[in-house]
């Protein structure tokens, strides 16, 4: 088949498609309907190619990717799917950002539609007379983009005896570090967002998540974001000592409020406070690009400081769709 002779090089990483999208444009899919190869991307039928296992107690050692110098150009996209692996595992993105935009430069503006009370309904025009405005506009500042990510420092020789399934967990966990780093981005977005509404109470109580879920009218309160000290607090609420929601935290580890919404723990420790949102109407992330790999020096087992980073900002999108209670003793 077509994927045992495909010449594979750097220049896979450096199209603007990215290095799967490009294999697969030399190699889709499609052909291998109703194959025992059916179900495998482009870069898995090319681990099959090498015969080079990653996932399993038979997984082989990192320098079965050396082998050949076809082979070696595999690496680097086994590096970056393991570290979104992790990634994915520990996102909780999903549950907060509304759309996610892709750029290829550091400059982004984006739009904003914030409407006025009066807005919010559609109001009985007259027979000739005028239609009430939306007004979409450019935002005046730039979205921030900040560079995260970890330098993968060790040598070739340091590696090249470990087994790959061992490697994929700790390229696993840079992945989850990043994953919590963008989450402080995107909840700091939010929370320093001066046109959102913030109200102070003296405690956690039931009436103060109430009252947080009363104010999102026409918006929905679909997620409450805390930090672990306060999610401590509502946890102890006789309210989540509900059979139904006992059940389901301790049944999978899902927490759900009384009121239906979804609780996300927080990356960030300072002090205790409520972040209410809307997922659908609040937040967008602006990303260059996916995770990227250092590809040079990783082919050319120049592992000793190769940086896996990730560029992404995140922009408001209405101030209305964002609650934040902050608790305070005073």
């Amino acid at each position: 088949m077509a994927f045992d002779n495909i010449k594979l090089d750097k220049g896979l990483y450096t199209s603007s498609k990215g290095f799967t999208k490009s294999l697969e444009e030399i190699d889709p899919s499609e052909n291998y309907v109703g194959t025992e190869l059916e179900g495998l991307d482009a870069f898995q039928r090319q681990l099959k190619r090498f015969n080079i296992k990653v996932n399993s107690e038979e997984s082989d050692r990192v320098d079965k990717f050396f082998q050949t110098t076809d082979s070696a150009v595999l690496f680097p996209e086994y590096i970056n799917r393991a570290v979104r692996q992790g990634m994915e595992q520990n996102d909780i993105l999903s549950k907060i950002v509304a759309t996610t935009t892709n750029i290829d430069s550091f400059d982004y503006r984006t739009i904003e539609s914030c409407p006025e009370e009066e807005d919010k309904t559609l109001a009985e025009v007259a027979e000739g007379a005028v239609i009430p405005e939306t007004v979409i506009k450019t935002k005046e500042e730039l979205v921030r983009l900040k560079k995260r990510g970890r330098m993968l420092v060790a040598t070739y020789e340091a590696l090249k005896f470990q087994r790959l399934d061992l490697f994929t967990v700790t390229l696993k966990q840079i992945g989850a570090q990043i994953a919590r780093d963008l989450s402080a981005d995107a909840i700091s977005a939010l929370t320093e967002n001066e046109d959102i509404e913030v109200s102070t109470k003296t405690q956690i109580d039931y009436q103060t998540i109430v009252e947080l879920w009363n104010k999102f009218d026409p918006y929905t309160l679909t997620t409450v974001i805390s930090n672990a000290s306060t999610l401590e607090k509502i946890l102890m609420l006789p309210e989540f000592r509900d059979s139904n929601a006992g059940l389901d935290f301790h049944a999978t580890g899902k927490l759900i409020t009384p009121l239906g919404a979804e609780i996300v723990k927080a990356p960030v420790n300072e002090g205790d406070f409520l972040l209410g949102i809307d997922k659908n109407y609040a937040l967008e992330m602006v990303k260059a690009g996916d995770v990227s790999v250092e590809y040079d020096k990783i082919i050319d087992r120049q592992l000793e400081r190769a940086a896996i980073t990730s560029i992404a900002g995140f922009s408001p999108i209405c101030s209305d769709a964002t609650k934040a209670v902050i608790i305070s003793a005073e």
